[in-house]
């Protein structure tokens, strides 16, 4: 636990509400959504920047225009259970997994699998691509149960503060 990172006040709780929810606001706008004056909403920002609360701001494409553009894709959950529970073979699963460009999401959990993935890939050969890559035995994996999408009923990135 990183001890020089201060307590977040409702301040700074609220700046963060409004940035997950909007990164494109304007300090200007911000700071009058946050009710505080511009200097200090910047201020605010820049430290929740350099204390690690915001992690990255990016943007949220979305993947139902995209279907509609390009080939239809799949969305696909895996559970992915190891021959041994080690922590080296851990960290070899999952570096491997999480430098894979199909995985979106890699989970540790706890109990049941070891592992969750969330996989983007082009189609059902491509996801056998992902397959041969990582739930292969030389990576330690004994058992993977694939979940395809069929629907997504919800998706949302921001936190509850």
């Amino acid at each position: 636990m990183e001890s020089s990172i201060n307590p977040l006040d409702t301040s700074d709780l609220r700046l963060l509400d409004l940035l997950q929810r909007d990164a494109t606001l304007s300090n200007q706008a911000l700071a009058e959504a946050a009710h505080l004056s511009p200097a200090t909403c910047h201020r605010r920002v820049k430290r929740l920047r350099e204390e690690g609360w915001i992690e990255r701001q990016v943007a949220i494409v979305s993947a139902d225009k995209l279907r509609r553009t390009r080939a239809p894709g799949l969305q696909a959950l895996v559970e992915v259970s190891l021959d041994i529970q080690t922590e080296d073979a851990m960290t070899l699963f999952e570096a491997r997994a999480v430098a894979d460009a199909a995985v979106q999401q890699c989970w540790r959990v706890s109990p049941g699998p070891d592992f969750m993935l969330v996989l983007a890939v082009a189609d059902m050969e491509d996801y056998q691509r992902v397959a041969a890559r990582l739930f292969t035995a030389t990576l330690g994996v004994r058992n993977v149960r694939t979940f395809f999408a069929v629907k997504r009923a919800k998706f949302d990135t921001a936190l509850p503060l």
